[in-house]
């Protein structure tokens, strides 16, 4: 690439870009393995337990270590974390393309899990630490931008490849996205990392947080399998708690804690955790079930499927840059309460849908979740950022990030034990639409929640003294106001 290209004014941005290209290839991997799976069954002889942990072996590392993979890079460099991570993830992905058995694919993708964990809360830290606070917001809009295009394309990506390339391919596409990932984070990105002397690692506070939310999510996801009342869930629910407990013991009393609790102190930085968490609570459940919705009662392909939420892809990927700007300008508040209000009203929509929709009939609830997610996602992460010192700032997107993991872990599980209590057995188009009805009303409710939330404990980031964070910037840090959240 020509220096000339590169300049100290727009050297931010190809950071952006850097962090974006392996951001990109992490989230798409959420979603582009589902529409692959009847394939893979086929190829491999998978069982459907199989096939669930296919799923869900890359989900519950992805969310369980995601703490321990914010605190290595401010602890160890971001840069060298997230080029860590982008070759891991390369690495296992090159093996999931290669599995011979169904044993050997799981562990794969749980290796794409280590990898992506490592990767994504280092994006959003390297970001917050290279961007001024009055850029932030547009730079972390983008950055949603990329990881709600990449969520929302999956299914079409994971379709088409599966259907004229094989689906092995949707795994070899990643190695040369990692290797150039890899060359663009040398070239482009410069290291940071937490300048605190006595640094050092956390093990009790990343192994309880390990455990507890790997426990927390399995058990989410496997209710309503094994039943809620059952030995397995109800002890993996008292694992989770325990081991929950024992990490906030040992954050508030560790010299160097992986999760200084304090940050929570800020009730902007609180906020904007519980509004993320409802955000995926109400829709991550939503996407799939209306996946299976169109799929199943409308007769929809995967790759069909796929396209029908491309008017919603399209509309995040315009809002979020705009979102973003608008949250530097005006702060998050309203933005985060006007978007789960439209979250909210998409959800009440798509609850009145039944058993012969045409395309059309859907696209007026995509437009709605087009504004509102952009209008929740890039605001609510600038608004929290804005209360981390940039020391900090790995742990306090890792935060975001398991706050969203979570809650859509928590909102598959809900909806789904709404659906299977109302349909009650009867597998007719009719059950399954009814059952859709009550557990979309349901996240609606949940929507209107984080409306509330975040106009009762949201504060403006823009001009005020008060979105300072609770913990001193390091005394090393070089520019103390990017620290501090000020606007320059």
């Amino acid at each position: 690439m020509p220096t000339r290209l590169i300049t100290p004014d727009n050297r931010k941005w190809w950071t952006l870009a850097a962090v974006s290209f392996g951001l990109f290839m992490i989230m798409l991997d959420n979603t582009v393995v589902n529409v692959a799976l009847p394939a893979i069954q086929r190829d491999l002889g998978a069982s459907l337990s199989g096939l669930e942990w296919i799923v869900s072996g890359y989900a519950l590392t992805f969310a369980a270590l995601m703490l321990t993979g914010g605190k290595l890079a401010d602890l160890l460099g971001r840069r060298r974390v997230f080029v860590a991570g982008l070759a891991v993830f390369a690495g296992s992905s090159l093996a999931c393309a290669l599995a011979p058995s169904v044993g050997f694919l799981i562990g794969a993708r749980i290796a794409q899990g280590v990898g992506a964990a490592l990767m994504n809360p280092a994006t959003l830290s390297i970001i917050s630490a290279t961007f001024p606070p009055r850029q932030r917001g547009t730079a972390i809009g983008i950055w949603a931008g990329v990881s709600a295009l990449a969520l929302a394309i999956g299914p079409l990506v994971g379709g088409l490849l599966t259907e004229h390339v094989g689906w092995s391919s949707i795994f070899y596409l990643n190695v040369p996205i990692g290797i150039l990932a890899i060359v663009a984070s040398f070239l482009l990105i410069d290291e940071s990392k937490d300048t605190t002397e006595g640094r050092r690692p956390d093990v009790p506070g990343q192994l309880t947080s390990a455990v507890g939310l790997f426990a927390l999510t399995y058990a989410l996801i496997e209710g309503n399998g094994f039943g809620w009342g059952t030995v397995r869930i109800v002890g993996l629910f008292a694992i989770a708690a325990v081991a929950l407990v024992a990490f906030v013991l040992l954050e508030r009393h560790q010299r160097a804690p992986m999760l200084d609790v304090r940050l929570f102190r800020n009730g902007t930085f609180a906020g904007a955790n519980v509004v993320l968490l409802l955000v995926a609570l109400a829709m991550f459940g939503v996407f799939f079930f209306l996946s299976l919705y169109m799929q199943n009662i409308l007769g929809y392909s995967p790759v069909k499927a796929g396209a029908a939420f491309l008017p919603m892809t399209a509309l995040i990927v315009v809002v979020s840059p705009l979102a973003g700007r608008l949250s530097d300008r005006l702060g998050s508040r309203l933005l985060l309460a006007g978007g789960m209000t439209l979250l909210a009203l998409q959800l009440l929509y798509f609850s009145r849908l039944g058993v012969h929709e045409s395309f059309w009939t859907l696209v007026p609830g995509m437009l709605l979740g087009g504004l509102g997610m952009p209008a929740v996602m890039a605001p609510a992460s600038a608004s929290a950022l804005s209360g981390v010192p940039v020391d900090s700032a790995g742990v306090g997107s890792a935060v975001l990030n398991s706050s969203r993991q979570l809650g859509g872990s928590i909102g598959v599980a809900l909806m789904g034990a709404i659906m299977a209590h109302e349909i009650g057995g009867r597998q007719t188009p009719q059950a399954f639409v009814h059952g859709l009805s009550i557990a979309l009303e349901v996240a609606a409710v949940i929507a209107v929640a984080g409306a509330v939330v975040a106009v009762a404990m949201i504060r403006s980031h823009v001009g005020h003294a008060d979105a300072a964070p609770v913990l001193p910037a390091s005394p090393a840090t070089p520019l103390p106001e990017q620290a501090f959240g000020t606007p320059q």
